[in-house]
């Protein structure tokens, strides 16, 4: 994995993990990779993976079973899904909305767009 200049590793790695669980390769109640494991895979430091797991269990995506590692929450895509819907409202939209209000873009126009797309 190559890690971008603009966002933190830890960050990076959870967008990894995100990934993981949206395509299918980390099942709910499946064991996940080990904080170690994950760090030599994506050669970082076991202290930056810890602190994307420590989100990652915050958030309630994966638990910690105590002697066994961590394992995906059963729950976990529908929490990932929400993450990213938030995320989008958040940030994403409010970008699109600066560079629209920046082109002299009106809503108008992106719904009529959107419709032309999807049709």
């Amino acid at each position: 994995m190559e890690f971008r200049t603009d966002k933190p590793i830890y960050r990076q790695i959870i967008d990894y993990a995100f990934g993981c669980i949206m395509g299918g390769g980390w099942r709910p109640g499946e064991k996940v990779p080990s904080v170690r494991e994950m760090a030599v895979t994506l050669a970082v430091n076991t202290h930056t993976v810890l602190k994307a797991y420590d989100y990652l269990q915050d958030h309630g995506i994966i638990v910690s079973k105590r002697g066994m590692g961590f394992f995906l929450a059963d729950d976990a895509p529908g929490r990932v899904d929400a993450e990213h819907r938030e995320e989008f409202f958040s940030t994403t939209l409010n970008d699109v909305f600066r560079q629209m209000d920046q082109l002299g873009i009106a809503i108008d126009d992106i719904v009529a767009e959107y419709k032309r797309l999807h049709q």
